[in-house]
């Protein structure tokens, strides 16, 4: 991503960028961008990612679960200048936001957080210029260095694959020192269930951390002793044509749902823990005049000696949820249900953890989004345990007519209609040692 920033960068300068080729994950994740300087020595870069509820697309809220093309999804904001040599140039970015094919929904939402980014950056900028430049390098090398272990020079050989719901495979091989995605398939998702190379890196590192069992950084510097091979796939898909905006798939399941699954085919190689929900079960409404959205929880998948944990979000999602009230207060729905969804968990000597139940209830008419996986593909068990309960949505009707939802799906609710959301169980881990044989005297 920094290849990509314009240059020469000089003291003052701020860029923005969501751009997936650039680093980005997906349109609503605006990243901030400072270069750090001591006199006129590039030092450091500072930078903070915020997800932005509404930048446009097809469908309030940014993340269409029909979408095909990034532009569909919203602002396309290739690296461009928020200050440059400390003096501010808001007017770029919001010409940026009003231009886009499908434009931003909420433009002064977009721009206020955008202020609180930039504070927060020259905010950090000046933190870090307080200390000597000598010391800034000398400790961001030592953070990067804690975080190299060369043990993973030995990782066992292993192999793995996972289907999404839609059929696409992921495929993984594992050897010393490299990881190895050949054979994932297809070459360019025809949905929007594409990833980057950055998802990929992410997703990698995270399960290095959690096979490590160790308490390091979460930081590049696990990558030290790794190699990756991400051939050309919906992990890496390219863009076709010209490389202009209109050419570039889809990509928001890729961030929130395929970042989930590559997770699950790592575990699964490795052989750490069973198979968690896989997905973060996006749930995203609105009109034209807002959008809401939320991940919702579900159940961790066993390991060998601990059971799975029930109704939590785990590996690449750690979001909170808004509260019924404040929900109820300013968006038009009622929150019906939120329950655990008991026996959701896979059986075991080590019981999956169970998803949730989620039921809401549209008060005015409104566009719904949801990206969601484990549908259909149950949550592996460990060890020969069972899995976990596939996940489900069904939209209710006034007069108690029901459908059941595809694992992406848009829809138009109207007033009282009902959606139910039942999340994925974890997996279970080790198969129970069958009863003793009954003897009879």
């Amino acid at each position: 991503a920094i290849s990509s920033l314009p240059r020469p960068l000089a003291p003052g300068d701020m860029l923005i960028t969501n751009h997936p080729a650039c680093g980005g994950s997906h349109l609503p994740d605006i990243t901030v961008i400072s270069p750090v300087f001591a006199g006129d020595e590039l030092i450091a870069f500072l930078a903070n990612r915020a997800h932005h509820a509404e930048i446009g697309g097809i469908t309030p809220g940014s993340m269409p679960a029909d979408a095909t093309r990034l532009l569909e999804e919203g602002t396309i904001i290739p690296p461009t200048y928020l200050f440059r040599r400390g003096e501010a140039d808001f007017e770029a970015v919001t010409d940026l936001f009003r231009a886009a094919e499908y434009p931003t929904r909420n433009l002064s939402d977009n721009l206020a957080d955008l202020h609180a980014q930039a504070a927060a950056n020259l905010r950090g900028v000046a933190a870090i210029q307080a200390h000597p430049p000598e010391k800034v390098a000398e400790h961001l090398a030592g953070i990067l260095e804690r975080s190299s272990v060369p043990q993973l020079d030995h990782l066992p050989a292993a192999s793995a694959e996972e289907q999404l719901d839609d059929g696409s495979t992921i495929r993984v091989s594992i050897r010393p020192g490299h990881i190895d995605f050949s054979g994932t398939t297809p070459p360019v998702h025809p949905g929007n269930l594409n990833a980057t190379p950055a998802i990929v890196r992410s997703a990698v590192l995270y399960v290095l951390r959690v096979y490590l069992q160790t308490d390091i950084p979460l930081n590049e510097g696990i990558l030290k002793h790794i190699e990756i091979t991400l051939p050309e796939c919906f992990l890496n898909p390219s863009p076709d044509g010209s490389g202009e905006p209109q050419d570039y798939p889809a990509v928001v399941g890729g961030n929130v749902e395929t970042s989930q699954r590559l997770v699950d085919t790592l575990i699964k190689a490795l052989g750490i823990q069973a198979c968690s929900q896989g997905t973060m079960n996006n749930l995203i409404f609105g009109d034209a005049t807002f959008g809401y959205y939320e991940t919702i929880a579900g159940g961790t998948g066993a390991s060998p000696d601990h059971p799975g944990c029930d109704a939590i979000h785990s590996h690449m999602t750690n979001t909170a949820i808004t509260d019924p009230e404040i929900l109820e207060s300013r968006y038009p729905v009622k929150l019906r249900r939120f329950e655990i969804r008991r026996g959701s968990g896979g059986q075991g000597e080590q019981r999956g953890g169970d998803g949730v139940i989620r039921e809401i209830e549209f008060l005015r008419p409104l566009t719904v989004s949801l990206l969601t996986q484990h549908r259909l593909q149950a949550p592996f068990g460990l060890n020969g345990a069972a899995p976990g309960a596939c996940g489900r949505q069904t939209l209710v009707k006034p007069d108690g007519s029901r459908t059941e939802l595809a694992p992406s799906a848009k829809i138009l609710a109207g007033p009282g209609d009902r959606l139910i959301i039942e999340t994925p169980g974890g997996g279970g881990a080790n198969r129970p040692a069958p009863p003793p044989a009954q003897h009879r005297d």
